[in-house]
């Protein structure tokens, strides 16, 4: 009993519930809430987190050009591109099949940058290895991506190889488009071939033009 009696003497000592007058109150941390969420989450994020947030969609609306003055003309100074919409690319020599006025395996919709005619002789001879080893692709099950991957390619070399032409000297601007106009007329083999789901029209329409490919090789060396 005297134990018990120490103790309640004990607790009447001490005081329920200090207060602390010279301490404030945290203030609340904001509550972040998804613009797309059905549910508010009450998520504790860190202040950077949000700020890099921020700093994303804005730089997301400043891509996407929305202003009161109209869309503005793309704008390219050699390294990326300024406004928007993009450029679409345009050949100046006659890279073109005669019967349709076009390429069937033009991609539509791509930016091709304005980079210096070497770096382009690069990128074609990059290209038509990237080419020669699709043969490693080509199957009855995967000609979707034969298309895909064709397509990708042969439109830069499409564009490449026009501007390359037009820098040419006199008297190599004919046998580079000569060499040209047969690369694009096998590819659009093996593209429309890749198209209907044909593996052996595919595959023989492959095996002429990577003869072709690896005298581009030898030419952009």
């Amino acid at each position: 009993m005297a134990q018990l009696a120490n103790l309640n003497g004990l607790t009447e000592a001490l005081p329920i519930r200090p207060k602390l007058n010279n301490i404030t109150k945290a203030p609340k941390r904001a509550k972040i809430l998804g613009f797309l969420g059905k549910k508010q989450d009450h998520v504790q994020e860190n202040p950077l987190q949000v700020s890099r947030r921020l700093a994303l969609a804005l730089s997301s609306i400043a891509l996407i050009g929305i202003s009161g003055n109209g869309v503005a003309l793309a704008k390219d100074n050699g390294l990326w591109i300024e406004d928007f919409p993009l450029p679409v690319p345009s050949a100046d020599n006659n890279l073109d099949n005669e019967k349709t006025g076009t390429r069937n395996f033009l991609k539509k919709r791509i930016y091709v940058a304005n980079i210096p005619v070497q770096t382009r002789r690069r990128r074609i001879k990059k290209y038509a290895f990237d080419l020669m080893a699709m043969e490693d692709l080509i199957g009855p099950d995967t000609l979707n991506w034969v298309q895909r991957f064709l397509t990708l390619k042969t439109t830069f070399l499409y564009f490449d190889f026009d501007k390359i032409i037009t820098a040419a000297p006199v008297d190599e601007k004919q046998p580079l488009l000569d060499l040209a106009n047969r690369l694009f007329d096998n590819v659009e083999k093996v593209y429309d071939a890749s198209r209907r789901k044909n593996f052996a029209d595919t595959e023989s329409s492959y095996a002429d033009t990577r003869v072709i490919l690896r005298e581009v090789m030898d030419r952009m060396a």
